[in-house]
């Protein structure tokens, strides 16, 4: 039971002796190259926040913008729909927008998508459910 004890001390020991050498051989490195630690915690988070569109949480936000920079993709005409809510939308106007959707290269739908949410333009509801399952299947084709 002493040893056993003493084995679990000393592990405790060595694991604070690790953990401290660590935060003082990091904290020197950052100061030698100029950064702070607190600089760099701050840009891994903000670099968690930020989405690219292939995640599923951004899925679920419809692939949420990273820059307010945008290009159009041939579909200047979806313009008029601006403010629209994605429930509003006749079947003609659905078909619009499907036929844009399914002439983009895959690797172009996240963009396109982006694009349309900084243009203020809502996807029709059939029209979103399709561009999520692409956007899926290229994740899927990724891994």
């Amino acid at each position: 039971m002493k040893a056993a004890l003493i084995i679990l001390a000393l592990i405790v020991v060595v694991g604070l002796l690790a953990w401290l050498l660590d935060k003082i051989f990091y904290r020197r490195l950052m100061v030698k190259e100029g950064g702070s630690c607190d600089e760099e915690a701050t840009a891994a988070e903000e670099e968690e926040t930020e989405c690219c569109g292939m995640h599923a949480v951004c899925e679920k936000d419809l692939l949420s913008p990273v820059s307010d920079e945008y290009e159009y993709y041939d579909d200047e005409e979806l313009d008029a729909y601006r403010g629209r809510g994605a429930e509003s939308y006749t079947d003609e106007e659905v078909e619009q927008f499907r036929d844009v959707l399914l002439t983009l290269r895959p690797d172009d739908v996240a963009g396109w998508s982006r694009s349309m949410q900084l243009r203020g333009i809502e996807l029709p509801t059939e029209v979103r459910e399709e561009l999520l399952m692409i956007v899926g299947e290229q994740r899927d084709k990724r891994q």
